[in-house]
């Protein structure tokens, strides 16, 4: 049985924006629930709001994300971040400029003292971003 660690993100009232763009960055599938399909809250208002999203890459990555409800605090991302590694320079490229762009650019995209292509940045979201491309050998 395999074992799979997916991030999780949280969202206020925004998710299915959030994993739209996501979806248009990464491509795949993407399939969103909603709290009032599978009556999950009792608060009518929270009826179209995210209780489930998950987007699956066609290269196998997994990325889910929700709406928090009304009750329930959001909680802080600040701690987290997304990484994207591998050794596409043209693919990884492309989700750079996509997550980057009308975000904040914390580390370029250049090439680190490691050698590989590194750079970090928060998207318009706030979701914070690592992306690395591996130097070739």
């Amino acid at each position: 049985m395999a074992t799979h660690l997916n991030p999780y993100l949280s969202f206020r009232d925004n998710a299915r924006e959030v994993m739209e763009f996501y979806h248009s960055v990464f491509g795949g599938e993407l399939n969103v629930s909603t709290f009032g399909e599978y009556g999950a809250s009792e608060d009518p208002a929270e009826a179209g709001k995210v209780m489930h999203a998950n987007l699956t890459t066609p290269g196998g990555m997994v990325l889910m994300g929700a709406d928090t409800p009304d009750v329930m605090e959001l909680a802080s991302s600040s701690a987290i971040s997304c990484s994207l590694s591998g050794e596409d320079l043209s693919e990884l490229q492309g989700y750079w400029d996509a997550l980057s762009a009308g975000g904040t650019v914390t580390v370029p995209f250049v090439q680190a003292p490691w050698g590989d292509t590194f750079g970090m940045c928060t998207d318009k979201f706030g979701v914070d971003w690592m992306v690395n491309v591996a130097a070739p050998q």
